[in-house]
């Protein structure tokens, strides 16, 4: 098996379409030679198992129905092998989040569900409200129940790969790593800007018609009069603004140089602190912006990045030992694949793991 990603649960099933036949069949048929629906036909089959946990074939859908959807709406489809070996993925991450889990103790579940409540309680301030978390949650197919699970599963599961594997980064190991790759800590310029798009284009990126681009256009003029009186330009972005990606965090991103579309970029940067711009076009429509806030480019200071450095090192650290210490917890949790199709999947991988050549080092190969 692979690599993971964290458990959703919900089951899909299709059964109307198929009891649907055998409900008419009974109709016409004698009640004597109706055949039984066999009990298990839309059980809920275990797909995993192993000592103390199984995995379902509901957990194993929902995973793929999420993560096949956000691929699709890049652009990208999978083979019936790409499939199978995404199930792989998803299980094989599924299994070591519960065996780690396993061998938790009640402190560190317990921090792991306050690092998890703090996460959804920072997620909420960032975008705004509870109203626009509960947006991004159904927008992405999950309770807050679920997320919640998920976080505190995780985070558990790290807890108890720091001990098991004896994960310990020193202060010295930080600041040596710090020293030894300053270019790592350059900090560019940035920006903190807040907008109002006001969109041109239709849901096909259709150019709107003249007569409705107009009726944005003065819009537009009468939301940089408000501003510029001294309206609160957050509270605009929300009632006016056509940019879900900002709309509920009051407009506001945080950007350095080669982000933006160029003429947003161009005239973020160019604007002084607190000061709104003109009407701003670009492919998108039209913008109001407000500079909020410029950083001049600098390097990091130790005590800023210190933290992440060490989180960093103890990830490389785990990254080094995780495949040998999950190997050995499946074997003494006899962790097993019991869907024929995947275990067939996975000795496939396995056998052509084995045989496949070692790619070329040259300098032509890595230039590529």
């Amino acid at each position: 098996m692979s690599k993971p990603s964290l458990p959703l649960a919900a089951l899909c099933l299709a059964a109307a379409a198929l009891v649907q036949p055998a409900v008419r069949a009974a109709d016409a048929t004698p009640a004597a030679a109706v055949k039984p629906i066999a009990p298990d036909l839309f059980a809920d089959k275990v797909v995993v198992k192993g000592t103390g946990f199984e995995i379902k074939q509901s957990f194993l859908d929902q995973e793929v129905i999420r993560i096949k959807a956000a691929a699709t709406a890049q652009g990208k489809t999978f083979t019936a092998e790409e499939s199978a070996r995404l199930e792989l993925q998803i299980l094989d991450q599924a299994v070591l989040v519960k065996l780690l889990n396993l061998k938790a103790g009640d402190a560190e579940r317990a921090a792991a569900k306050a690092q998890a409540d703090k996460k959804m309680a920072e997620g909420k301030v960032q975008l705004g409200s509870d109203e626009a978390l509960d947006r991004q949650l159904k927008a992405a197919g999950v309770t807050r129940a679920e997320l919640l699970e998920q976080w505190t599963e995780g985070a558990t599961a790290e807890a108890v790969v720091k001990r098991e594997l004896k994960i310990a980064v020193s202060d010295e190991d930080v600041k040596r790593f710090y020293n030894d790759n300053p270019a790592r800590f350059e900090r560019p310029e940035l920006v903190r800007a807040a907008h109002v798009l006001l969109k041109t284009t239709d849901a096909s990126n259709a150019e709107l018609p003249i007569d409705q681009k107009e009726a944005k256009r003065k819009l537009a003029e009468d939301i940089i009069k408000r501003a510029r009186a001294g309206e609160d330009f957050g509270k605009l972005a929300r009632d006016y603004s056509e940019d879900p990606g900002s709309k509920d965090k009051g407009g506001e991103y945080t950007f350095p140089r080669g982000q933006m579309v160029a003429e947003f970029e161009a005239a973020a940067f160019a604007l002084n602190t607190n000061q709104v711009s003109e009407i701003v076009t670009t492919r998108f429509g039209y913008h109001i912006i407000k500079v909020l806030e410029k950083t001049p480019a600098k390097k990091a200071e130790f005590a800023e990045v210190a933290a992440k450095i060490k989180e960093f090192l103890s990830q490389e650290a785990i990254k080094k030992q995780l495949p040998d210490f999950y190997k050995k917890m499946r074997a003494e949790a006899k962790v097993e694949i019991l869907d024929s199709r995947l275990r067939a999947q996975q000795a496939a991988d396995e056998a052509a793991a084995l045989v496949a050549p070692v790619a070329p080092r040259s300098g032509a190969a890595d230039k590529k």
